[in-house]
């Protein structure tokens, strides 16, 4: 006959899962003081000194008021925001467009969404040589379809008013595949006798989409549009290997950039450290939207 009263396990094993979950936590709280809030504490700190006869001094606001007055300080400012607009229209708008067209597939999903999938996972090196192979003004693969057609040969990359818009492309083809697939999964969580009723009323595919496939998604929507800001504002690897840092007549060059400069071309790590507060302070606006949209989508 087995009794039905719990066997009380020793103290001792109840202390060991208490000293292991106690470990995994300092161990993940020691990895952000060192990698993350530390950096950033570091930066605010920095900021504020600059290095006179190689000792470190207190600056004050000297550093943000150079920042500031510098013209390109605000061309990096002007090209950031055009590239998170065209990065929006493009990379925020295609994915979308993507899954739906992907949700209506019934066979060979799964391979669909790893062909969509497939450029984030390549390393952005080989991307960026795959798109400056395309560019190319002499023989990339974008001209001489122009010319197939009679269009004259255009300088994607070495033209100011088309770099940007070339680098936007090739940062929406190489980033897209994580935001198509969250779409996807989220479309799939929309119940098809929404759609029934929408079709019984008359809607058309349009009308579907407009009235039933975007309401059901307004939180991802919204969550990945603060992403996508906060992502693009801080771009880097795309206008930096394609361009060169910062493209022709500077028109590809970002905030991101401008701190790169400051730090490793000028020798200026106050200036770069003030920079990059600035860019903290704006992000973290965003970043607590972001947040609380989120707990706002938890507690529905």
């Amino acid at each position: 006959m087995t009794s039905d009263v719990p066997l009380k396990r020793p103290a001792g094993h109840a202390v060991r899962r208490q000293l292991t979950a106690h470990g995994f936590l300092i161990g993940a709280a020691l990895c952000f003081s060192f990698f993350s809030w530390y950096p950033m504490v570091r930066e605010v700190v920095l900021a504020f000194q600059k290095s006179e006869g190689g000792e470190t001094v207190w600056a004050g606001w000297s550093n943000l008021t150079y920042v500031f007055h510098d013209p390109a300080f605000w061309q990096a400012w002007r090209n950031t925001l055009t590239f998170t607009g065209l990065a929006l229209l493009l990379g925020f708008a295609v994915p979308f467009v993507v899954a739906l067209v992907l949700n209506e597939f019934r066979h060979g999903r799964g391979y669909l969404r790893l062909l969509v999938y497939l450029p984030v996972m390549l390393p952005p090196v080989a991307s960026v040589l795959l798109f400056k192979y395309l560019y190319d003004p002499g023989h990339g693969l974008f001209n001489r379809a122009l010319e197939s057609v009679g269009l004259p040969a255009q300088q994607w990359l070495q033209d100011p008013a088309t770099a940007m818009l070339s680098v936007v492309v090739a940062a929406t083809w190489m980033n897209m595949g994580g935001a198509t697939l969250i779409y996807l999964a989220a479309l799939q969580g929309i119940p098809g006798e929404l759609y029934e009723a929408a079709e019984l009323d008359g809607a058309g595919v349009l009308r579907k989409i407009w009235h039933v496939t975007v309401p059901q998604t307004r939180l991802v929507l919204s969550l990945m549009l603060l992403m996508q800001i906060i992502a693009t504002m801080q771009v880097f690897v795309e206008p930096f290997l394609l361009t060169g840092g910062a493209g022709p007549e500077g028109a590809t060059l970002t905030v991101v950039q401008l701190i790169y400069q400051y730090a490793f071309t000028f020798d200026n790590y106050g200036g770069a450290a003030a920079l990059g507060l600035v860019l903290l302070v704006l992000l973290a606006g965003f970043s607590a939207a972001y947040a609380r949209l989120s707990r706002a989508g938890g507690e529905d």
